[in-house]
């Protein structure tokens, strides 16, 4: 009997793997979720041992392939988590735990980042986050430096289980441009900043044109560990977020999506790349998962987190957390400031802390329920009008 062909995606998520299957028109035939922990060694720092995220992937993908009976995939796609670094050696394995998104680690590395010329900082045209793979590779060179003489490539996720699946370095502008170390206007690594921090620009893999770009084929012995057939072809794979875009359609200018998670995010796609940068913005701006295009996007860090917080300390089920947006409005109403974790979007504080604020003494918890839904909401408006600025 001959078997139906597939696509497998496989998305590296920060606490979990998905491996999917579908078929050659699109349909979903399956798709497995296996997870791992994140560790946190110290306060504000988060790290995963990327062979935690092998382990996954080669359950998920083993799951996806035997829950679909005569599938074959024939080529493989990747999506995941952005920014972050994962230090390799010249075999490709990591030197240190993979340093993720949310890590706040590399805050003083931003001081580099504010000596450099306006000209240089805006042609990155993105805010300042510790978590991206710029000030930790700097933060590296200064506080690890027998890691950091031991890497010989500085990988976004996604980039290093291509590598593991292919056996070729390279990386792609989705996430790239999501490190810091991306010269936005000629789409291509920036050398004056890789000076600034001091790193050989030879760590940074060579770029593939695209996302769908094919960066090479699946290593026999891998695809004997993951259950595959050897030599399938492997695309260059896109950013979470922007492959999220390209998935839901959201590819015309003018168009928006909000994502509400732990955080907020809200994306749009851009017209054309205007040739002058501020060297201090407050959204960001990504290649897009497309051939061409790029994307804007504000990041909140404060959605589901805060309102789970709320219902947490206040003792409520999340249908009652809902159910207290129904309430009548009063002036009086106390105010919820959301932002438990610091902000990004627009306000750039990892300092900046929440609370209620106007509480009197006839206030009930159903006040503070829908003051938390309140501000989350503005919050995710604050967001918009920063985006609508750009």
């Amino acid at each position: 009997m001959s078997r139906r062909p597939a696509l497998l995606g496989i998305d590296l998520g920060t606490s979990s793997v998905k491996a999917a299957l579908v078929d050659l028109e699109g349909h979903l035939l399956t798709a497995v979720s296996v997870g791992y922990p994140v560790a946190h060694p110290r306060p504000g720092w988060a790290e995963t041992d990327p062979a935690l995220w092998w382990a996954a992937i080669r359950d998920a993908v083993r799951q996806a392939s035997n829950d679909v009976t005569g599938a074959e995939p024939v080529a493989i796609g990747l999506s995941g988590q952005m920014h972050g670094l994962v230090a390799t050696d010249a075999a490709g394995a990591a030197v240190r735990p993979a340093l993720l998104w949310s890590d706040a680690r590399a805050v003083d590395e931003l001081a580099i980042y504010r000596r450099l010329p306006a000209e240089v900082r805006g042609r990155l045209r993105n805010p300042l986050s510790p978590g991206m793979a710029g000030p930790l590779l700097g933060w590296l060179a200064r506080h690890e430096p027998a890691s950091f003489a031991a890497t010989r490539w500085a990988l976004q996720p996604k980039d290093w289980v291509r590598a593991r699946l292919t056996g070729e370095v390279r990386a792609e502008p989705s996430d790239a441009s999501a490190t810091l170390l991306y010269d936005i206007p000629g789409d291509r690594w920036d050398h004056d900043v890789l000076a600034a921090l001091g790193v050989d620009p030879g760590v940074l893999a060579p770029l593939l044109p695209t996302s769908g770009s094919h960066a090479g084929t699946l290593l026999p012995e891998v695809a004997n560990d993951l259950g595959l057939a050897p030599d399938l072809p492997v695309a260059a794979g896109a950013a979470d977020t922007a492959a999220a875009a390209l998935g839901s359609g959201l590819v015309k200018p003018g168009t928006a999506a909000l994502t509400i998670g732990s955080g907020v995010q809200l994306v749009m796609p851009v017209a054309e790349l205007i040739a002058a940068g501020d060297d201090n913005p407050v959204t960001h701006l990504y290649r897009a998962a497309t051939d061409t295009g790029w994307y804007a996007m504000a990041a909140g860090l404060n959605a589901g987190l805060a309102l789970d917080w709320v219902r947490t300390v206040l003792g409520v089920s999340w249908p009652q957390l809902y159910a207290a947006a129904d309430g009548e409005l009063r002036p009086s109403d106390p105010m919820f400031l959301p932002h438990l974790s610091g902000e990004r979007t627009p306000y750039l504080d990892p300092d900046m802390r929440g609370g209620w604020v106007g509480l009197a003494s006839h206030h009930d918890r159903n006040a503070l329920l829908r003051a938390a839904l309140e501000g989350v909401a503005l919050a995710v408006r604050d967001a918009l009008d920063s985006l609508r600025d750009t």
